[in-house]
């Protein structure tokens, strides 16, 4: 009975996708039409204005493609921590991968690296960073579970504390505001390169995620039932935290810091899609895709310069997580 109503929601969930990437290829400063983008997409023979291909091509496409590949990665490690925490309120930063590649990310402009140097930094350090938490967390004289969550506010806290140093030493002039605009998130600077640099790392932690989400159930009943169910609960813990940092770090890295994201998403997909993470997790990483997609579309659009998308969904996600606690957020149990 329940089936067709999943697949029904699943429908028009993706037909909402598909508009919203649509409509964020058309619109924008320098519009397309139908026409003009059947034409570069191959479908049509008509002729396009000059300069069309180059916004197409090198930065309409980069952009969506890093927007949907980001809300993806970020929803997903959301729901999975989420899940495997038993948490509600755990986002993609428990760990602090966040907070170190935006550590990072201050470094290598600190350091006058380029663009790609950047988040191949802040990428490396959001790694290290969970890896260092992990460490620290195994050393532990409590519930691994709560030696996790301490030890990602303590390595949280370092590398927010060293964002703050080399503010404070960074030049006023051109690091400083740099570092400043980073740090709140945006996909501006967006290149076809950043994308293959994107993929990687997002494919490698998204995959293994959606094909062992019926094992992700198990890490949401009590420890000691998961083991009596065979469930080798410490591997798939290091599993879902591996690939969740994988998510999160390279988000990170290329993007900046998006909040809020990770944190709303999975709620709103539990209420309309249930618990179980075989139709959670798909079910994140296409309404994800279509947030960001949509939120970007604003941020570009929305004034004359573009607003931090950091910013947006701050002043979208707030509400709708005040309006979940308020109300108890649908809760479902099926």
């Amino acid at each position: 009975m329940k089936q067709p109503r999943y697949a029904l929601r699943f429908g028009l969930l993706g037909a909402a996708f598909v508009i919203v990437l649509i409509g964020s290829v058309l619109i924008g400063r320098f519009s397309l039409s139908f026409g003009e983008m059947a034409s570069l997409l191959g479908l049509s023979g008509k002729p396009v204005r000059e300069g069309a291909d180059n916004v197409f091509f090198l930065i309409r496409l980069p952009r969506i493609a890093a927007a949907v590949l980001v809300g993806m990665a970020l929803s997903c490690a959301g729901a999975a921590y989420q899940g495997m925490f038993r948490n509600p309120m755990v986002s993609p930063d428990v760990l602090g991968a966040s907070t170190a590649a935006g550590f990072g990310a201050a470094l290598g402009i600190l350091l006058g690296a380029g663009y790609f140097g950047i988040s191949l930094i802040a990428f490396v350090f959001g790694l290290g960073a969970v890896l260092l938490t992990y460490t620290v967390s195994r050393f532990a004289k409590t519930n691994e579970t709560v030696a996790l969550i301490l030890s990602g506010m303590v390595i949280s806290s370092l590398f927010s504390a060293g964002t703050s140093f080399i503010k404070l030493v960074a030049d006023t002039q051109e690091q400083l505001p740099a570092i400043t605009y980073w740090l709140m998130g945006s996909l501006a600077s967006i290149k076809r390169q950043d994308v293959a640099f994107l993929a990687v790392p997002v494919l490698l932690g998204l995959l293994p995620l959606l094909l062992f989400s019926w094992r992700i159930n198990l890490l949401t009943l009590d420890e000691d039932e998961a083991k009596s169910l065979g469930v080798n609960t410490t591997a798939l813990r290091l599993a879902v935290i591996l690939c969740a940092t994988l998510l999160t770090a390279s988000s990170v890295a290329v993007s900046g810091m998006i909040g809020w994201v990770g944190l709303i998403v999975p709620h709103i997909c539990r209420m309309l899609f249930g618990y179980d993470y075989r139709r959670l997790l798909p079910a994140c990483a296409v309404f994800g895709a279509a947030f960001l997609l949509l939120t970007d579309d604003i941020a570009r659009c929305a004034t004359a310069g573009e607003i931090p998308i950091g910013i947006l969904t701050a002043f979208v996600g707030a509400p709708v997580f005040l309006w979940l606690i308020l109300t108890g957020g649908g809760r479902r149990n099926d």
